[in-house]
């Protein structure tokens, strides 16, 4: 299982329920990279997609702990409910979208995190943890920084070295 986010200088990922940026290098990037793989997220982060709806040509696996149902996305109503569903996909196809619980509650069981990191303050309201500090996470790869949409960006890639069963 991965992780993909886009974070700014002080990790912070989100604020009133939406992107921090609109960087269009980032949204091919991610889009490169889930294209026809299993999406799982939240509830507020499919609530914030275009219209609410899933991301196409993509697996969307939503955790809907109030028992929603829709009929356009896999819905899940608990963390049982979800590693059942995950067992039927091969776990180098699943990437965790967000929201920022989520992340959080998903982040021990990712062998990697595909990290954004823009050279920007966002004045987040929510944060992604800073893997930078954290002994279990080291970043194996740092992209040239580039520009998009008026902010500096570079990709980065951190491998988890202890992975939890999920």
């Amino acid at each position: 299982m991965k992780s993909i986010v886009a974070v700014d200088k002080k990790w912070g990922i989100g604020k009133r329920n939406g992107l921090l940026f609109s960087l269009p290098l980032d949204m091919r990037f991610f889009k490169e990279k889930t294209l026809n793989k299993v999406v799982v997220m939240g509830s507020n982060t499919l609530k914030s997609f275009p219209n609410g709806k899933p991301l196409k040509d993509r697996i969307n696996i939503v955790l809907f702990p109030d028992g929603e149902k829709r009929d356009d996305c896999i819905v899940v109503g608990s963390m049982e409910e979800l590693k059942q569903e995950l067992l039927k996909y091969d776990t180098n196809d699943v990437f965790i979208i967000g929201g920022a619980m989520f992340y959080k509650t998903m982040l021990s069981y990712c062998s990697e995190i595909f990290v954004t990191k823009v050279d920007a303050d966002g004045e987040a309201e929510v944060f992604y943890e800073n893997l930078d500090n954290r002994p279990d996470f080291i970043c194996i790869y740092e992209s040239e920084e580039t520009e998009t949409n008026g902010y500096k960006i570079r990709f980065t890639i951190y491998k988890n070295l202890d992975v939890k069963k999920f």
